[in-house]
């Protein structure tokens, strides 16, 4: 789930907010949230601005 979260985002090629990508993969934003939170624990995922996130590269 964590690849396709980084992919979704990447693919994206902007900040996005987990409501988005969750329509992105279909699956429920809950989801998305608590996979971004734990690629922020890991540094893979940055917050440009509240609520939105990009792939830290």
């Amino acid at each position: 789930m964590e690849k396709k979260v980084l992919d979704a985002m990447k693919k994206a090629g902007k900040p996005v907010r987990p409501g988005d990508i969750a329509k992105m993969l279909g699956v429920e934003s809950k989801e998305v949230s608590k996979v971004i939170r734990e690629l922020k624990k890991k540094g893979k995922v940055m917050s440009p601005k509240r609520c939105y996130y990009s792939p830290s590269e």
